[in-house]
């Protein structure tokens, strides 16, 4: 079997920021431009003020001596005169003329101006950025809620389960309202397309009941010619397959149909009732089975559960070779409850097995015998009882098929 080829216009896998995360640097990113422009606009602005009314700090200078703080007044300078020295810790030459007094009060207003301005931006990005972040994470609520809705919908086994969002009517709400209408469809088909099958199941019975016995009575009373008995028994085998077929078919719209009637049930019970069941197929097989029962009590349907451990045994016996084994094995491990079926025979492919549970594929033609529907019905029962059933082939040849369950007590 050729592997399935990637479609080359599937875009490589790269790391992308969640929604809620590109939000918050969208919206601080756009604050920060936003808010470093305003900050231009009013730097520029307290400059140009400043300009503009650059006449009444030249006359305020010129009414005024220019003195630094905590020097005496000694009055104008004369001409020539020196200014007085400096107050110790001063590193800034003191203005002595109009002009220059202007220049040092024009600096030390935009300079204190841009720094405040600049701090404020700073706190009022990382308000942003918070504010943003609690934002999304209130408007991309729900629709987690989508997302986590629709994972655990198409990782079990039922479609009951239903949005319902509240809130305003936006984007959100609208997507929300349109997955639960396609839910709706979604439970309408599959319901039909169980029904359809179990009806015509149970109606094709009757006839295939009368065909068997209009070919049992002759046969058992000796009124059929000797030329004509291997064509008889040709047909009883075909209605006898057909029969198993139709039981099958019966179980796998029971099992997916999710409407169980739920009782204790151990499955190292189910294990043992099995291999009694099985036992003279098995021996006709030359195949010797095994059971090394534990305790792994669970809540289920009990004939359901029962089919699950006949269908794994019955595989491992048919799919196997003279003088091979099976072994069928129950317990508890980590908090679930399990039935493990692990039996030798031809090699079996590692692509072929996930086609092993869709209904009549029987993988390699090694696997031609059965039905084909034998662990697709394992895994419909499986899902309906919120359990997971993994396969995976032996080294050597053979198959392992384990089944996990919620033990006793719990649900999921």
């Amino acid at each position: 079997m050729s592997r399935p080829r990637r479609d080359r216009r599937e875009p490589a896998t790269t790391y992308r920021l969640p929604l809620r995360g590109r939000l918050t640097l969208t919206t601080t990113v756009l604050f920060a431009v936003l808010g470093a422009g305003l900050l231009l606009l009013n730097w520029l602005s307290s400059r140009q003020l400043i300009e503009d009314n650059r006449y009444l700090v030249v006359r305020a200078a010129d009414l005024l001596p220019a003195e630094p703080p905590g020097v005496p007044d000694t009055g104008p300078l004369d001409p020539g005169q020196s200014p007085l020295p400096l107050p110790p810790n001063t590193s800034q030459a003191v203005p002595t003329t109009p002009s220059e007094a202007f220049e040092d009060f024009q600096q030390r207003i935009l300079d204190d101006l841009l720094t405040r301005s600049v701090l404020l931006l700073a706190l009022f990005a990382v308000l942003a950025a918070l504010l943003a972040w609690w934002t999304g994470r209130r408007s991309l609520h729900r629709l987690t809620r989508v997302t986590a809705t629709a994972r655990r919908i198409s990782t079990g086994s039922t479609l009951a389960e239903r949005l319902d969002l509240t809130g305003p009517h936006d984007e959100v709400r609208e997507l929300g309202d349109t997955f639960d209408a396609m839910l709706d469809r979604l439970e309408r088909s599959f319901t039909a397309q169980r029904d359809f099958t179990a009806h015509a199941s149970h109606e094709l019975r009757t006839p295939l009941t009368v065909q068997r016995t209009a070919l049992e009575i002759p046969l058992a009373q000796g009124r059929v010619p000797e030329d004509l008995k291997p064509a008889l028994h040709r047909a009883l085998d075909a209605n006898a397959r057909t029969e198993r077929l139709i039981d099958a078919l019966l179980t796998l719209a029971r099992g997916e149909s999710a409407t169980l009637t739920p009782h204790p049930v151990d499955l190292a019970d189910i294990a043992g009732d099995a291999v009694e069941d099985l036992a003279e197929e098995a021996r006709t097989a030359a195949v010797r089975v095994t059971v090394r029962p534990a305790p792994a009590p669970v809540e289920g349907d009990p004939s359901l559960l029962r089919q699950i451990a006949l269908n794994l045994l019955a595989n491992a016996v048919r799919h196997n070779h003279p003088g091979g084994t099976a072994t069928i094995t129950t317990g508890v491990v980590e908090e679930l409850a399990f039935i493990e079926v692990v039996n030798t025979g031809p090699v079996v492919d590692p692509e072929d097995v996930p086609g092993l549970f869709e209904p009549f594929r029987r993988g390699s033609p090694s696997r031609s015998k059965g039905l084909g529907l034998g662990l697709a019905v394992v895994r419909a029962i499986t899902l309906t009882h919120h359990g997971k059933v993994t396969a995976a082939p032996r080294d050597g040849g053979g198959l392992s098929v384990r089944v996990d369950l919620p033990p006793s007590g719990v649900r999921r």
